[in-house]
């Protein structure tokens, strides 16, 4: 079993993103978030490398990896059932892996986050230098899990058209969602595989294949 992070096992505050970023705004003097937006690497190289080069000024890097890890900290918080979930999953012999797009604060953090010690696995964007949907991030993942693609099923929001890159390579996917809302993303509001509105009902799913 593997999951995705953002909006899978944790929610985005949006609200405290607004905040981060108007903060970073008066640090550095300019919009910041349309820069880091519009960077790529900002999920694939090291976030104080990524931040000199979208102008952020050498006598802010501190506090606006400050502001970043805050915001993070916030939201490094288990969805309802997370934890249990994944511990049930080892419990009944799975191998759990994570693969997630993120900067590299999220890297910081997870020692110290209450998903420290939960996974077989964990793959980083930005400690190995690839994104989904690249096969590669997904047969990395396998490979440390010791399993086939085929063996895997991969749990996301779709994001980074993550769903059908985890198809591509062989693995099954799950789409999950929040309760009565559409997925967040218009491109799998479609999707013909299975689909949660909780972390718990992957038990359900799984028992169910």
């Amino acid at each position: 079993m593997i999951f995705d992070l953002w909006e899978t096992l944790i929610d985005w505050d949006a609200e405290a993103a607004r905040r981060m970023n108007e903060q970073i705004d008066e640090l550095v003097g300019f919009g910041f978030r349309e820069r880091w937006q519009s960077t790529p690497e900002r999920y694939t190289a090291p976030v104080r490398e990524v931040l000199a080069a979208v102008g952020v000024p050498a006598y802010a890097l501190d506090d606006v990896c400050a502001a970043r890890l805050e915001f993070v900290r916030r939201c490094l918080v288990p969805r309802a059932g997370a934890v249990e979930t994944l511990g049930e999953l080892r419990e009944r012999g799975y191998r759990v892996g994570l693969i997630t797009v993120c900067s590299e604060d999220v890297e910081h953090l997870w020692e110290h986050s209450a998903f420290s010690g939960l996974f077989d696995a964990e793959v980083f964007s930005s400690r190995i230098g690839i994104s989904k949907p690249d096969p590669r991030i997904y047969l990395a993942c396998c490979e440390e899990l010791g399993v086939e693609p085929r063996e895997a099923v991969f749990v996301g929001d779709g994001a980074n058209d993550e769903l059908e890159g985890a198809r591509r390579v062989g693995m099954r996917a799950i789409l999950i969602h929040k309760a009565g809302q559409d997925p967040l993303w218009p491109e799998v509001r479609t999707w013909d595989g299975p689909r949660v509105t909780s972390i718990p009902e992957v038990l359900e799913v799984l028992e169910r294949c």
